[in-house]
């Protein structure tokens, strides 16, 4: 199992990742608001804004303080390795 920092000591599985987007866009937002309120986000910014949202295979969401290109490059250093 490969794990990739998400930022702030907050670690994710790699093969579980399904997709990594900009929170910036209305439907993101819907999908990130509709998973608090069914219990599948994860909140791994720490207190810092939201600049990426992972979505998983399972549904689960977690949103990040890490840019996406940030979490696109560590993605690819794993799949190197």
């Amino acid at each position: 199992m490969s794990l990739i920092s998400i930022g702030y000591g907050n670690l994710v599985s790699s093969q579980k990742l399904v997709a990594v987007a900009s929170p910036d866009a209305a439907p993101i937002k819907r999908l990130v608001q509709q998973a608090k309120e069914d219990g599948k986000a994860i909140d791994a910014t720490c207190g810092k804004r939201t600049k990426s949202v992972l979505f998983f295979d399972s549904g689960h969401i977690v949103i990040s303080a890490l840019m996406p290109e940030t979490i696109a490059q560590k993605l690819e250093e794993a799949e190197r390795n």
